[in-house]
């Protein structure tokens, strides 16, 4: 139990980091750190459409990853802290 524990721990780790790194990617509405990525460009012919939607399907996913990760490490904590 404690190997999966670890290896969940991990990867609750690296997609922290990637979630916080797609969200700042996404476009904003009144500027910011999206800017600085290119998301403030005027048009992009089109591009962007395709390329904001695939972003945000990455960031969905990975934010379910994410969230799974919390719940089963809640789980070992819960049920491997009664025994």
């Amino acid at each position: 139990m404690d190997i999966l524990q670890v290896i969940m721990q991990v990867l609750l780790g690296i997609t922290s980091l990637l979630l916080t790194f797609l969200i700042l990617l996404h476009k904003g509405r009144g500027g910011g750190l999206s800017d600085m990525f290119g998301g403030g460009m005027g048009s992009n012919l089109g591009a962007s459409g395709v390329a904001e939607r695939n972003l945000n399907r990455i960031t969905v996913l990975l934010g379910l990853v994410w969230f799974a990760c919390i719940v089963v490490l809640g789980l070992i904590t819960k049920f491997h802290s009664g025994v």
